[in-house]
């Protein structure tokens, strides 16, 4: 994946990493994410300074999700430049929306990585 200059190109990223929360494949996440990252929770930063991090947490966190059956996520590019861009992604698991995040992804030498998260967690955010 070359450029993410459409809606297309980001649903294609957040598919692949829809599919490896299916294969509940820690690894395969942690490669979608830049080091350095930074994930953006409410009253807490999490700086990300090497993958082994990102691949941890989703290996501790497939518990919370391993009835699921179906994961997708519905994606809108709210901006974009030839080297970052703003997505919001609504996560559904088994056909409910439950999550919504922005994402900042950054263009890299191996492609498209997720560099910022910013989970939006509001009443009406979903």
């Amino acid at each position: 994946m070359n450029t993410i200059d459409n809606e297309i190109d980001a649903q294609e990223f957040f598919d692949t990493y829809a599919a490896a929360m299916l294969a509940r494949d820690a690894k395969a996440i942690a490669n979608l994410y830049a080091v350095p990252a930074l994930i953006e929770f409410p009253g807490q930063a999490v700086a990300v300074s090497d993958s082994a991090q990102t691949e941890q947490f989703f290996e501790s966190s497939f518990a919370q999700y391993e009835t699921l059956t179906d994961v997708r996520a519905s994606v809108r590019t709210i901006a974009h430049t030839s080297h970052s861009s703003w997505v919001e992604v609504i996560w559904a698991y088994d056909g409910t929306p439950a999550e919504r995040y922005i994402y900042q992804l950054i263009q890299v030498a191996e492609g498209w990585k997720i560099a910022v998260l910013t989970p939006l967690i509001e009443e009406d955010s979903i």
